[in-house]
């Protein structure tokens, strides 16, 4: 079912709230039917916290398709209002949309406040107002809100909720959000975003004309060069975290790093052209990074007993 069909049946319009077992199985469905760079929810991820997993997919999933899949800035400004009362309402123990009910048991379950879901919110409204930034600083407080609140609803899940994990998690989350820019640069410039700050672009000399017509030159290479560079800082900066949550989350936490830094090194290999062509894992590549995590989890539990484990470094060139 399309997002738009989704749209028709639990919209505004609608007012009859599914059961707990209804919601649960559509987050469920969508959370299966989506493309991420990994899957959100594995055969690794524990039984019992799949259900939260799939709530929040299924929130982010929504707050994402309302803000990039209506076409009409305007439109989704509304449409996201409306979705900020159907949080409210879940807050206030009036969950009526399928998300929202299922997403109740997992906020209930956790303990997790609204402040997170807020800021995702906050950063598609952003969306909507703002398609190109100026400063690197500003593309950075942007993902403080688009990328870093989904690392501390995991850490909710995961029962390691503390600031130290929170600053980690901040950095692993702005990383990988990073690296989807850039992977997705001309993505982004047909919906007429631009997240390649503007003060690095005249740094390079990449002019705003070859840009727009995704003409690839020598100036863009080095300015996506620097970019993939302070992408891959962030991730090593970030990478303690894996050691510090339960042995249950740890390799699922280390593969989303790991599959960050292979697209990096798949952006790197293909010259930093990525107005060509969308660089992409194969499955080929999921499994070498999948088999690396599950080493490193198993040399840890082998070398530390029952502490959290600590993963083999993850490699630069994968």
């Amino acid at each position: 079912m399309t997002f738009q069909a989704d749209l028709r049946r639990f919209g505004p319009p609608a007012c009859e709230a599914p059961s707990r077992e209804e919601s649960l199985a559509y987050c469920a469905r969508l959370t299966a039917s989506h493309y991420e760079n990994f899957s959100v929810v594995t055969w690794l991820t524990p039984r019992e916290h799949r259900p939260a997993f799939q709530s929040i997919y299924a929130f982010c999933r929504w707050s994402d398709d309302l803000g990039d899949e209506v076409g009409d800035p305007a439109r989704s400004r509304e449409l996201l209002a409306w979705w900020r009362g159907e949080l409210d309402a879940l807050f206030d123990g009036r969950a009526r949309h399928p998300v929202m009910v299922a997403l109740r048991q997992t906020v209930e379950k956790y303990g997790i406040p609204p402040k997170p879901f807020h800021d995702l919110i906050d950063a598609f409204v952003q969306d909507q107002d703002v398609t190109e930034y100026e400063t690197y600083d500003q593309l950075l407080d942007y993902c403080t809100r688009s990328a870093d609140p989904v690392g501390r609803l995991v850490l909710h899940v995961a029962g390691a909720s503390d600031e130290a994990n929170a600053r980690l998690s901040d950095r692993t989350c702005t990383a990988l959000q990073l690296a989807n820019f850039w992977q997705d640069v001309a993505r982004d410039l047909d919906i007429g975003r631009i997240y390649l700050p503007r003060e690095d672009r005249d740094r390079f000399g990449v002019r705003e004309a070859d840009l727009r017509a995704k003409r690839f030159t020598p100036e863009f290479a080095a300015l996506l060069r620097f970019q993939v560079d302070r992408a891959r800082e962030l991730f090593a900066a970030g990478r303690p975290i894996v050691g510090r949550i339960p042995p249950a989350f740890a390799v699922d936490v280390d593969l989303f790093s790991r599959g960050g830094l292979a697209i990096l090194d798949k952006i790197e290999a293909c010259g930093y052209d990525v107005l060509t062509a969308r660089p992409s894992l194969g499955k080929a590549t999921k499994a070498r990074l999948l088999a690396r995590a599950l080493l490193g989890l198993a040399k840890a539990r082998w070398s530390s007993g029952h502490e959290a484990p600590r993963p083999e470094p993850a490699e630069a060139r994968p």
